[in-house]
């Protein structure tokens, strides 16, 4: 029999019995759609912990300190940065100082007008900010001498010195939270950083007030991984902050080791083995990792308990499919009878009973894809409230502002279908055994 006959003969035999076979792929389709379910399930649950660790900050970032802050024989240098640049999997890295221990206050305006007390004031190679994953809410990075990137929310730092004290300030909590948890944006700040002059002033242990004009190239996204300046400080390369700080000691002395490093690796999957390799050179490191990986291990440990929850549902359709199988098989022994007497070859029994097994598992597994489709959309649109014809593409396919419950991503459809024909196929295995082992002398003699 070539394999035509055989597809002939198989759909033939499933459709001799419509309800039976009805309610052995019902059955197999029940167990795709739990097993489908339940793995999405899981899927949405870590989708929504990594958008939550993400609005954290940038998972892919390190943080890189000196043991005993420093003090140690280990120190942080431009050797150390080279070491860390060619390590495999990093993308950028830049060394970062700041200006603790001096007292220092912005004023910016004309007049003087806007004035913040104190401020984050940190320094790295802002040559590397594009490659190290700061984002610009407008204008550009600092390529020059004396200019320097804002935070987000630089300007809520200052406050209006011709307006009275308690009312002289903008609060950028004030705009609240809507129903969601999501912060609202600020309301607008007296002043346009990028768009006022901007003045650092240190004062000295002997009264002495030094001066250094700024100039704000662009304002960088909060990103509180990769330090709060990004939020109301600024940013400026090392070589101005050093220069600050040369004046601000008279002149003497020599410049002080880098206080951390920043390194950014190219994918989450890296960051600890890279954090591994730095800590084996004896430094201290610090990332997101530590919090991440438990969350995904939780993650995943719920996905694997609800996968097997649905795996259940469809082993106990492979036991209808097995039951089908034997009884189609009590059924047909005189045809096997004959067959075998035509010289039909045992190979080809064996395949036709398979076959027919197969096509029970292939068919519930596709049904149930689709079902599980619908069924995910629907549970996502529950999700987020309201059936709008707006929300079906975001319960589809996600955005960065909705949070899917049941995510079913491609592969987990391929899985499903793949797993239900290998269960029908195992289901199968037997009865075609049995079938194959009748004599066909006693087959034929069957009624």
């Amino acid at each position: 029999m070539n394999h035509q006959d055989l597809l002939r003969v198989c759909i033939q035999n499933l459709l001799r019995r419509k309800s039976r076979t009805f309610l052995t792929v019902l059955g197999v389709l029940i167990g795709c759609c739990s097993i489908v379910i339940m793995v999405s399930l899981g899927i949405g649950m870590k989708e929504s912990q990594e958008k939550l660790l993400a609005q954290l900050g940038d998972l892919t970032i390190i943080t890189v300190t000196a043991p005993q802050k420093g003090k140690g024989k280990k120190k942080l240098d431009d050797n150390l940065v080279s070491q860390i640049r060619a390590m495999d999997g990093v993308e950028a890295v830049t060394p970062k100082l700041s200006l603790d221990g001096y007292t220092c206050r912005l004023v910016a305006g004309s007049g003087k007008r806007y004035v913040a007390d104190w401020a984050t004031i940190a320094g790295l190679d802002t040559a590397q900010m594009e490659r190290l994953g700061y984002k610009l809410e407008n204008g550009s990075y600092p390529a020059r001498s004396g200019e320097v990137a804002v935070g987000q929310y630089f300007a809520y730092g200052f406050r209006d010195t011709l307006r009275p004290e308690g009312s002289n300030t903008i609060d950028r909590w004030a705009g609240g939270f809507d129903e969601e948890g999501q912060l609202l944006p600020p309301p607008d700040a007296y002043f346009d950083p990028l768009a006022q002059p901007l003045t650092l002033e240190i004062e000295l242990d002997n009264g002495t007030v030094l001066s250094f004009p700024l100039k704000p190239s662009g304002t960088v996204r909060e990103d509180t991984a990769k330090g709060y300046e990004t939020s109301e400080g600024l940013l400026m390369s090392i070589a101005d902050l050093r220069a600050i700080q040369q004046k601000a000691r008279g002149g003497t002395g020599q410049p002080p080791p880098y206080e951390s490093l920043v390194v950014k690796v190219t994918d989450i999957s890296r960051v600890e083995q890279a954090e591994s390799a730095i800590k084996t050179l004896g430094y201290t490191t610090e990332s997101m990792e530590s919090i991440r990986k438990p969350m995904e291990k939780e993650a995943r440990q719920k996905q694997m308990m609800l996968g097997g929850l649905g795996a259940i549902s469809l082993f106990v359709a492979a036991l209808g499919i097995t039951n089908t199988m034997i009884m189609s098989i009590s059924e047909r022994t005189k045809e096997i009878g004959v067959m075998k007497s035509l010289g039909c070859y045992v190979y080809d029994i064996r395949v036709m009973f398979l076959t027919e097994a197969g096509v029970i598992g292939l068919l519930g597994g596709l049904v149930g894809c689709v079902i599980s489709f619908f069924i995910s959309v629907t549970v996502n649109l529950v999700a987020l409230g309201e059936f709008s014809v707006f929300n079906i593409l975001p319960a589809i396919v996600g955005s960065e502002t909705v949070n899917r419950v049941s995510v079913i991503p491609p592969w987990l459809y391929l899985f499903a279908v793949a797993f239900s024909v290998l269960i029908g196929l195992g289901s199968g295995y037997y009865p075609a055994n049995k079938a194959v082992q009748i004599p066909a002398l006693e087959a034929i003699k069957s009624e």
